[in-house]
Order: C-alpha cells, then structure tokens, then sequence
C-alpha cells in the first residue's frame, strides 16, 4: 500500500512516492479477460479490478522493476532482446488518499512503462500508453477517492518490440502521485532560457533570462494570480528575482512570461559544470497555492562548419559514447544510482557527452549530466509526422528542455525513409515542432545512408553513422553544414579474452579473431563487423579534422541482446568500451590515453599463460607517454615512440614473472610505470563496495566489485569460481553480474561465476537504517566480508 502521508490542503504541491509494495502477476490471469474487448481495450472483469479479488500469491515487489530480467534464456526467444521471452504482467497497488479539498488536481506520473499499458483505478479505465519509453501521466482528480483506499491496477505488455535490442518489461522507471491546487503550474509549465550575447572568458558572463510559466486554473470561476520566479546560486542564495500578475480564466491557462537580468552568472561546462535552481511560486490572493523548483544552466552552443563545436565561445571536441538503458543485475530497472555510476565511469575515462540511444531516457540520467558536466544528444525514437510520433517527440522536447547538458536534439536513428522525401517531409514537420518548442538547440538525425538527400535538407546538423570514407566527400558537397559523427566505431571484444584464433560468421564478410568456440572475440583492438571500424581507425577519422564536431562510440557499455558477432549461446552485445558491470575492457584506456590529459600507461594481455612457455603473446600497450619501454623480468624489450591516437605493439616470447613497462616523456625523463604479474591459483575472495554508506530510503545502492585473488592479493586474470553471496541486515542483494556474453547464470540469484577474475554483486537498502553485513563464499576459496550503513 502507497501512503499519502499528511492533508492534502496542508501544501501547495505534494508528491508523494508510488515505487513501493506492488503485487506483481507474471503473465496474463487466467479467467480475467473476456474474449471481446472495448474500444480497443482490454476490459477484465470487475471482480478482477476491485479490492475483493484476492492477489496474496503474487509476487511482493518494488519500482523500477523489470520482469524480463527474471527469466530463464531461451534459444526459442528473440535473439536480438537477447534470449529472454516476454509476456504481459499485471501489477496490482493500493493507494490511500486522505480526504482533501474537491478542488484538488491529482495526478498519476509514470516515467516509463514497458509497454503498451493500460491502467484502470477504482474499477475506471484510466488510458492506454503505447510507447515503453515517454514518461506519461492520468489526471484521476474524477474517480479517486480522497479519504479511502484507491485501487490502481496495470497492464503492461512487452511482446511488441519497439528496438532491436533488449528493452525489458514492467514499471521500470519511477510512479507518484501529484496533488496540486486548481490554480497550478501546468505539468512542464516551466521553461528558462539563458541568453549570453558575450561569453567573455568562458567561465562568467552576463545573462538574460527568460522564463515562460504556465499557470492552468481549473476551477470554474476565474481567478487572478501571481508568478514570483526566484533564482538561486549553487549554494541557494537568492541572486535574481521577477513577480507578475494578471487573470485566469475558468479552466483556462495562461504563459505567463519574465525577463530577468543574471550579473556575472557562472557558466555551465564540463569542467564547470554549475547549475541554478528556479524557485517558481505560485500566489493568490496573497496566499501560495503551489511551488516547484527548476534546475538550469548558463551557457553558449555553436556548431562551426569548419572549426566544430564551441562551448561558451571554445572549442571543445565532443568524444561521447551512445548507451542503451541496461545494467547487469537489473535489466532496465536501473536505480537512480546507477545512473550517476554510468556517467562517471564514461567521464573518468575522458567521454564529455553522451548520446541518449535511441529513445527518451530516465529523468535521472539527466541530471546526472547536469551535475557532472556531460554533453547529450538527446534522441527520439522513429522518424513520422503521425500525431503518435510527433506527440512523442514534444513529450521528450518538453519534459527535456531545460536540461543544459543537453546541445543537440536528434530526429531518429537509421530509418527506412532518411534519405527520401517522404523522410524529408516527415522530419520537416519533425524540426518544425522542435523549433515551436525549444529554439535554443540545433537537430540532427542519425543517418547510416542516403546523406545528401532526405533529412540533409532538413536538420541543422549532419550526423552520420559510420562511413568515415564519406566525411570529405559530404564536407565539400555540403560547404554550409556543420558535421557529426553520430555514431562510430562499433568495434566488438570481450573482457580478458587475447585468444586470436580467425574466424567468420554467417552474420557479415569481416574477419574476427578470438575464440569462437566460447562466442568470444579477442580484446585486442582488431574486430569489426564490415559495416564498422576498429576503435583506433574511427577515432582516428574524427580527429584528424577539426570541422567534425566528434563523435560518440558505440558503445559506452555493454547491453542484453544484439549479440553481434554470434547468436545462441551468446545473449549480450560486445561492441562496448565497458561490459554489463561497467568493468572496463582494454580498449578503455586507448579512449582515456587520447581524451583525457591524465598520465596513462596500460599493457595487456594478462600474464598468466602456462603451458605456452617460449611461444610469442603480442603485447599492447595504450598510452599517451611520447615513448614506452617494456620490460619482461628486468630485461629490456625495446623502447618505441608512440604516434598520436595509436597503440603500441611488441611480440614477446612467454616466460613467467612481470611483465612491466615505463612511460618517458619528449625529454627521456620517467613519467609512468605500470606491471602485469604471473599470479597463483585462486586463494581469496576480496570484495570491494564502492559506498559504504548508504541511504535508508529503499532505494540506494552499493556495488560491490568481487575478485578472485591469489595468496598474494593479485587479481587471477582466468578465474571462474562461482561465489555465493548472503546479506543480512536493512538490505537485500538486488541482483549479480559478470560482464561474460555467453552466461546464462540468472541475474536475481544468489550465486554468480567469477568471469576472468571479476563478479559484481548489487546491494539495495531497504528503508530502515542500520547496518547491512554481506558475505561471499566459494569452494576452496578464503571467504569475503563487506560492512554498509545504512543512515
């Protein structure tokens, strides 16, 4: 049961949480649905949609959840969502709703459902929402029942894919309830633009704000009111303010619209990334009947046809990466934790913008850009001028626009008409609503073919998915337009795996090296499906030329499904720069080595190859060192001079002990060391949280990075133990990971194999504080102990 907690008329805006205590019912009931339905809609009986239908055998669970996650793989379900079958579900909460004034508005908010559900309170169909990604939501002020317990019982039903890659299934993102006044800020009534006409140094600039509220007053006689917009620094202090007044019409709206001057605001970058905070209040009659808080940025964004991209009057090369919305252990039920993690393991490796793949994204993910400094290109899911496509596409304008990391909106990805005039007319209207909406961003589409016709004509900005051999060509044919690569790269690995054996797939013409017995391609930088590029030659095309904005890779991690290059056993993709765990693969230091100014030094392979004694491993190494010596057991190898966006290479005759290198700079002085060591058997278990406090609100989390280790503490680089975990105390293990494409060990057990050398373990809160105690245990192995409070 959800809890209103408090009056309804005790404050202007209350929002209370509906994440906890559903009843959850894996596939359609038996008996409840009629053969005929209504509408279009399905219509259960109305025993089924009232209190007295008895759901104590479902199962307990809480939002974000993704059922899909739970089940067993199948070699029968579709390989693209990888190997896990779909069905509908049914979810089952009891809302209690204190008695209030009549003029209250309530809201049910839904951030994301997957998909095609229906929703039904008290017995009363409320809607059907097609799309699993757009956040919706149902005014219920007509047949809630203010001062008694409410029913809402939902629908979802997956088996109708939108994507071609895993998308899950249930109420994965976040739901509540919303009461306001009748005399309210309408839902995304808030819009603030930062105009900069001089942004100075880059780092504070004066600016103009201009701020549009949307006031809706819904009772049946008018009223007049009162818009005080207040801006808050980083540190809350009130630094700009405006206050307008004027009528409302009964059941009308009104914009209301404020320019406030901002002195010497700091600008939002990467670097900087500094947010205001837009206080609006809403007054009638001198009293506040609502309030709600806006986070913006201060910033300029151009794209320059010959010089890229410029952030608050600078240069800045965008290097982004495209992601999906998939996590080891919880599928698409990402908690908001999770989230921030994703986006600070892109940007410690040197990514500064992501690319939000290829569809609205959680409202959290966002902020987390805001916060940390990330640039996003934000995307909509298909390419169509039909009112349920271009409904999609305001729904994300809307909810999305006052984001500052955001710089780019795209239209679509790889459509079917991009580069015909059918496309051309449908991303006309497109751009249009765009413009209506949010004049501040240029748009885009990602185009894999038909660039120079279609939507070329249409977007502000090219984008271009592979075809680096085009960029030239369509730069000199298109003088005019600014250019960027929308995605690139695509190259595929597996953590921890240097077999280099050739081979080929049905799939395409490329030629993989790795171990295909295993559905494992090598992590050396050398596989590509033949419509893609290596990591190193792709980067390499967009950096060469300074008029390419950048790029995003595809992809940051890895994903469920797509399971390019293989099929069954393989049930995850490997095109990514970190696994489904976010352990990082190689090739993440080849990213970091070029964009970032940090010192880095990384060798691999591993060096634990007995019974290859005296046979030749190629070594790589990635580094951003003008020159790299290596060294095997003292012994000098050779010193070679690293070019610019390359790796280094050398072929090294096995022998146990260290392999070591150091990093010189242009003068010969040591600036880096870095060693890989033959380790022994496994020993030990270490696990290593990456918080050890924790809220006690249910809903946050620690990962636990579990290694197997030798009698020395050194990571077995091929281990496979299987760890068990247990956890006791306020908190429950939310699900396990290993990062290996080919496991179909489930991610809600309590048990999972080590995959060259690594495991994750995901912990949750739960809502009472205290201390959670976690233990991993294997056969043969020391056992791990990990201590989390929770406050």
């Amino acid at each position: 049961m959800a809890l209103f907690c408090g009056t309804l008329a005790a404050a202007p805006r209350q929002i209370t949480s509906l994440d906890f205590d559903w009843r959850f019912h894996r596939g359609d009931v038996p008996g409840i649905l009629p053969d005929h339905s209504t509408n279009g809609n399905l219509a259960p009986t109305s025993e089924f949609l009232s209190p007295a239908y008895n759901d104590s055998s479902w199962q307990r669970v809480n939002v974000p959840h993704d059922y899909i996650v739970e089940g067993t793989f199948d070699p029968k379900a579709d390989e693209a969502h990888g190997y896990l079958p779909v069905e509908p579900g049914w979810y089952r909460e009891t809302i209690s709703i204190p008695a209030a004034d009549p003029d209250r508005r309530l809201w049910l908010e839904f951030d994301g459902v997957y998909r095609d559900s229906q929703m039904w309170l008290n017995g009363h169909f409320l809607g059907c929402h097609v799309s699993g990604y757009t956040s919706f939501r149902y005014d219920i002020s007509e047949v809630a029942k203010p001062g008694a317990n409410n029913l809402l019982v939902v629908r979802v039903d997956p088996t109708q894919f939108e994507g071609w890659w895993y998308e899950g299934g249930g109420i994965y993102r976040h739901t509540r309830l919303v009461s306001v006044a009748s005399t309210h800020v309408a839902p995304r009534g808030v819009q603030v633009v930062a105009n900069v006409s001089d942004p100075g140094d880059g780092v504070q600039a004066d600016a103009q704000l201009q701020i549009t509220t949307t006031l809706a007053n819904d009772a049946a006689t008018s009223d007049r009111a009162t818009v005080l917009s207040e801006v808050l620094n980083a540190h809350g202090a009130v630094v700009a303010t405006g206050q307008t007044t004027h009528p409302l019409a009964a059941n009308g709206s009104f914009d209301f619209r404020q320019s406030l001057a901002l002195s010497r605001a700091n600008l939002w970058s990467c670097e900087h990334p500094y947010l205001y905070r837009l206080r609006t209040s809403v007054l009638v009659r001198g009293q506040m009947v609502d309030q709600i808080t806006t986070d913006f940025g201060v910033r300029t964004i151009r794209f320059d046809v010959n010089r890229g991209f410029f952030l608050n009057g600078k240069p800045v090369k965008i290097k982004g990466t495209c992601n999906h919305q998939d996590f080891a252990g919880v599928g698409v039920a990402l908690p908001d934790r999770l989230y921030a993690f994703r986006v600070q393991k892109l940007k410690e490796m040197g990514a500064n913008a992501m690319r939000l793949s290829h569809n609205e994204m959680a409202p959290e993910l966002l902020d987390a850009c805001d916060r940390l400094g990330v640039l996003v290109m934000a995307e909509n899911r298909h390419l169509d001028d039909s009112p349920e496509i271009l409904g999609q596409l305001e729904n994300l304008v809307r909810r999305d626009r006052n984001h500052p990391s955001i710089v780019l909106w795209s239209i679509s990805n790889e459509e079917k008409e991009q580069g015909s005039e059918l496309g051309a007319r449908q991303g006309r209207a497109m751009v249009k609503l765009i413009q209506q909406l949010d004049g501040t961003r240029p748009v885009t589409a990602a185009m894999n073919n038909g660039i120079g016709h279609g939507l070329t004509g249409v977007i502000d900005v090219q984008g271009f998915n592979y075809h680096p051999d085009t960029y030239d060509e369509v730069h000199r044919e298109f003088p005019q337009k600014p250019l960027i690569a929308t995605e690139i790269a695509a190259a595929v690995g597996t953590r921890g795996c240097y077999a280099r054996e050739p081979f080929t797939v049905p799939k395409d013409t490329a030629h993989y090296q790795g171990n295909p017995a295993r559905c494992q391609v090598s992590a050396y930088d050398v596989n590509a499906p033949d419509w893609a590029e290596t990591a190193e030659s792709a980067w390499q095309a967009v950096a060469a030329r300074p008029w390419m904005a950048g790029g995003f890779v595809w992809s940051g991690f890895d994903y469920r499904g797509e399971p390019t290059p293989f099929e069954w056993p393989a049930v995850s993709s490997q095109y990514a720069i970190l696994d489904t765990c976010g352990f990082p693969k190689d090739v993440y230091y080849y990213y970091q080595s070029w964009w970032t100014d940090q010192r880095v030094l990384h060798i691999f392979p591993h060096w634990n190859w007995s019974g290859q004694e005296g046979q030749a491993i190629d070594v790589w190494c990635y580094s951003n060192c003008r020159q790299v010596e290596l060294f095997l057991n003292g012994q000098s190898l050779g010193r070679k001079t690293m070019s610019r966006y390359s790796h280094l290479e050398w072929s090294v005759k096995y022998e146990p002990g260290t392999l070591s290198a150091k990093g010189f700079d242009g003068d010969g002085k040591v600036i880096a060391e870095t060693r890989v060591e033959t380790t022994g058997e496994p020993a030990a278990i270490v696990l290593e949280p990456d918080r050890t406090s924790l809220s006690a609100d249910g809903a946050d989390i620690s990962l636990l990075t579990v290694k197997i280790v030798d009698a020395e503490g050194r990571t077995v680089p091929v281990a496979t133990n299987q760890v068990t975990f247990s956890v006791t105390g306020p908190g429950h293990l939310l699900g396990v990971g290993n990062g290996d494409p080919v496991c179909h060990e489930p991610d809600k057990g309590s048990q999972r194999s080590a995959f060259n050398g690594l495991c994750l373990a995901i912990v949750q809160s739960s809502r009472t504080p205290g201390a959670i105690a976690i233990q991993a245990d294997s056969p043969g192995l020391k056992s791990a102990t990990a201590a989390i409070e929770t406050r």
